[in-house]
């Protein structure tokens, strides 16, 4: 009879570097508390690392700075697959993630159809905030981003050169999703969408 601890490990082995996992993907092995001494204890072996509460990692390998933790965005990404959740990128995060800010956010905030929950990863922060099935319609990934990135830089105040990258970005888009995103965008908002298709 294997302990939960070498199932886990196991199981841990097989998966690619860098997978993520939760302690509810081993809830076959084990009782709640049981698993998460596992965890614990594979954690002090070196197998595994924790990354935020919850949540742990058997890190990915580099020649030259060793071990490469996921990043707060992958970790988003994960908690999303894991919750079945829908999370769309907003503010100062969604700025950065259309390239028209250098500066790395320290905080992720998402709007999501999940429960609100602020998650701690290293020295960034993860923020979830629930929003209404309205706001979360958009379809195409670079058009959610540029809707949320001009609501937050507001009307009439992004600079040209913010302009002609999100038009850019918005001409890669696939057109149908470009199309569907543009009818629940704010009339401001319209007009800049209109110019990927139209220019």
């Amino acid at each position: 009879m294997q302990s939960i601890e070498e199932q886990i490990e196991k199981l841990v082995l097989r998966k690619q570097r860098g997978t993520l996992f939760f302690p509810e993907d081993f809830q076959h092995a084990g009782s709640s508390g049981a698993i998460r001494k596992a965890l614990q204890r594979l954690e002090n072996k070196g197998n595994i690392r924790r990354v935020a509460h919850g949540i742990y990692v058997r890190p990915k390998e580099n020649s030259y700075i060793g071990e490469v933790m996921p990043t707060a965005e992958e970790v988003a990404e994960g908690i999303a697959k894991r919750d079945k959740i829908r999370i769309v990128p907003t503010g100062v995060y969604a700025i950065h993630a259309l390239g028209l800010s250098t500066q790395i956010p320290l905080k992720l905030v998402f709007m999501t159809d999940g429960a609100a929950r602020t998650i701690k990863v290293g020295k960034r922060t993860i923020k979830l905030k629930k929003t209404t099935p309205k706001n979360l319609m958009a379809k195409g990934k670079i058009s959610s981003l540029v809707i949320q990135a001009l609501r937050e830089i507001g009307k009439d105040k992004a600079k040209p050169v913010e302009l002609r990258q999100m038009i850019k970005l918005l001409k890669e888009e696939e057109p149908q999703l470009l199309k569907h995103d543009i009818k629940l965008a704010p009339e401001w908002i319209k007009q800049i969408l209109k110019r990927a298709i139209n220019e």
